[in-house]
C-alpha cells in the first residue's frame, strides 16, 4: 500500500501545481486530473516547463478552430510527454497520423486527435495507412452492429481494435459476443457495455467464457464489500478481467476511492475517482517486473493498452463536459 500512497501524493501535488498554473486556461478541473494521473499512471516525472512547453507548440501548430486550440492539448501534451523523449517532434507525427484517418474516412475532431494518438503508439515498422483504413472498417462495422452507440467517440477504440490480427468481421464478432452475453447476465446495455465488451477483445489468447466468468466475479465481490459497481465502472471491470488475479486487488481499488473522496481537492468528482482508484492500483501491478518471469508479458501489455482505453474515455468525456458547459 506504500506505493499507492506514494502515487495518491505525487497525483495531488501535480493536480495543485496544474490548478495554479492553468487558473485561466483550465475552467474543468477533470482535465487537471486527468493530465496529473496521466503522470501517475506511467510513473513519469512532472517537469512544469517541459509540459508548458509541448502544450505551447501544439497550439502553435494547429488551427484557430481546432479543439487543440483549446483545453485539450494538456491532456494531449501530458500523453505524448509520458511516452517520448521529444514530445513536440511526435506531435507532427500525430498531425500526419490525424491527415492518414481524415482520409480513410474518419472526420476531424477531439476524437480523431486522440485516435492519431493511438496509431502513432503502434509498431514503429507498420504501415499506418493500412492501420487507419482498418480502423476505419473496424468503426463501420462497429456502428452497423450499433448505430446508436457508436459515435465518434469510438474512434480511439477503433484504432485500438485494428492492432489485433485477424478480419474485421472476426473481431467484431468476438466484441459482440461479449455484448450479449454481459447483457444477458445483468450487466446494462449502453456506451459502457460496449467499452467493456471492446476492452475485452483486445487479448484474444484468453478464453471468453473465463474473461464473462471474471467479470460477473468481480462485480459480485465488489458488491460484497460494500461497494456498488456503476455502469461507468465497466471499463475498469474489464481491465481487471484481463488480469490473472485482478479479483485479489479490489480492496486496494476500494481504500484508494475511499481515500480520494475524502480529499477536498477531488471529493465532488465521486465518479472520476473511481476511475482513478482503478487506475492507480493497475497501473501498480503492472511496475511489478515478476510478470516478466511469469509469461505473462503479453497479457500485460494488453492490459497497458485496456487502461490506455480508460484513460482516452475519461479525457474525452472531460473535454465533452466541459464543451456542453462553455
Amino acid at each position: 500500500m506504500k506505493e499507492l500512497e506514494e502515487k495518491i501524493t505525487k497525483y495531488q501535488g501535480i493536480y495543485q501545481v496544474l490548478k495554479k498554473k492553468l487558473k485561466w486556461k483550465v475552467s474543468n478541473n477533470q482535465i487537471n486530473m486527468m493530465v496529473a494521473a496521466t503522470y501517475v499512471v506511467n510513473n513519469h516525472p512532472f517537469e512544469l516547463k517541459q509540459f508548458m512547453q509541448t502544450a505551447d507548440y501544439i497550439k502553435s501548430k494547429v488551427g484557430l478552430f481546432s479543439s487543440l486550440n483549446s483545453q485539450q492539448r494538456f491532456t494531449i501534451s501530458a500523453m505524448l510527454d509520458v511516452r517520448f523523449t521529444d514530445p513536440k517532434d511526435k506531435f507532427n507525427q500525430v498531425l500526419e497520423c490525424y491527415d492518414l484517418l481524415k482520409s480513410n474516412g474518419f472526420k476531424k475532431g477531439p476524437f480523431t486527435y486522440i485516435a492519431a494518438l493511438v496509431l502513432l503508439q503502434g509498431d514503429e515498422d507498420e504501415d499506418k495507412g493500412q492501420k487507419a483504413e482498418k480502423a476505419y472498417r473496424m468503426y463501420k462495422k462497429m456502428r452497423s452492429d450499433h448505430p446508436i452507440l457508436t459515435s465518434s467517440g469510438d474512434y480511439p477504440l477503433a484504432v485500438l481494435l485494428a492492432n489485433r490480427e485477424g478480419e474485421v468481421d472476426s473481431i467484431t464478432a468476438h466484441v459482440e459476443y461479449f455484448y450479449q452475453t454481459l447483457d444477458k447476465n445483468g450487466f446494462y446495455k449502453g456506451n459502457n457495455l460496449q467499452f467493456l465488451s471492446h476492452i475485452l477483445s483486445l487479448d484474444p489468447s484468453i478464453e471468453k467464457n473465463l474473461l464473462t466468468e471474471r467479470c460477473f466475479e468481480i462485480t459480485k465481490i465488489f458488491q460484497q464489500k460494500g461497494v456498488k459497481t456503476k455502469i461507468g465502472d465497466y471499463p475498469q471491470i474489464g481491465m481487471l478481467a484481463l488480469m490473472d488475479d485482478g479479483i485479489e486487488e479490489i480492496d486496494k481499488i476500494r481504500d484508494v476511492m475511499e481515500q480520494l473522496n475524502e480529499m477536498k481537492e477531488f471529493k465532488w468528482y465521486k465518479d472520476l475517482n473511481r476511475m482513478m482508484a482503478f487506475n492507480f492500483v493497475v497501473s501498480e501491478k503492472l511496475a511489478d517486473h515478476s510478470i516478466v518471469e511469469t509469461g505473462m508479458m503479453t497479457t500485460m501489455e494488453t492490459i497497458i493498452q485496456a487502461q490506455q482505453a480508460a484513460m482516452i474515455a475519461a479525457t474525452a468525456g472531460a473535454v465533452a463536459a466541459n464543451s456542453a458547459n462553455s
